[in-house]
């Protein structure tokens, strides 16, 4: 029996098939961390997530919609569908990743690298907020 598959002619297509979207130096994930990845669906004009924080780095790309997205010491921004984002974790705060638009959902990925024993997400309480007024961009 022959194998048809070693008769046809390689493809060409993988030299240009890759396009890079992102590329950062991230801290280490933390020792012994696990690697999650997540879709993360909101309703137009929801404010999303809480201040919050990962306990590792973390790498997203937005499927659909716009996304406000905020972190410590960042000014807002918009990301937009087919654009990524990124942050390194530990003790920065991510204050957010609401949906930007009133008219259209917002859907996104994210790879985490999640600590050993650790909540994937800890939302960030009010005064500890206030401690570090200081640290979040002004807006």
């Amino acid at each position: 029996m022959s194998d048809t598959r070693a008769q046809q002619p390689h493809s060409e297509a993988w030299k240009t098939a890759l396009t890079v979207l992102q590329e950062v130096t991230p801290p280490a994930p933390p020792e012994g961390a696990h690697a999650m990845t997540v879709q993360v669906e909101f309703p137009p004009g929801d404010p999303g997530t809480p201040p919050h924080r990962h306990s590792g780095p973390a790498f997203g790309y937005v499927l659909e919609g716009e996304m406000r997205f905020e972190l410590e010491g960042e000014p807002e921004r918009v990301v937009r569908a087919g654009e990524t984002f990124w942050e390194p974790g530990g003790d920065v705060i991510h204050y957010q990743d609401g949906n930007h638009s009133n008219d259209t959902r917002l859907r996104f990925l994210v790879t985490m690298f999640c600590a050993p024993d650790q909540p994937m997400l800890v939302l960030v309480d009010d005064e500890e907020l206030k401690q570090r007024a200081h640290l979040r961009a002004p807006r």
